[in-house]
């Protein structure tokens, strides 16, 4: 899932969480534990989020670091071999 379609849901449904609670027919201290509960849930939310596209990037970034090293060392190969079939064409 792309990170600004996963903003928006988090936007979204933070908005309808929030317009729900302030509509909702209570007391003020009721309505702000209400508020308060649900602002700690968006955070974990975001935070686990965050967390997993952190893990993402990681996972990318190895990958590219994994390949790049295979294909140096494909490189060195070949260059090595290219080096001996051009010492044994004037040998």
């Amino acid at each position: 899932m792309s990170s600004k379609v996963l903003l928006g849901f988090l936007a979204g449904a933070a908005a309808g969480a929030l317009a729900g609670i302030l509509l909702a027919p209570d007391k003020g201290s009721a309505t702000r534990k209400k508020i308060a509960g649900k602002a700690g849930d968006i955070t974990d939310s975001v935070k686990n989020s965050f967390n997993e596209f952190i893990d993402g990037v990681k996972d990318a970034y190895s990958n590219v670091k994994e390949e790049t090293e295979e294909m140096k060392e494909q490189a060195i190969a070949k260059m090595n071999s290219t080096k001996k079939e051009i010492k044994n064409s004037f040998s």
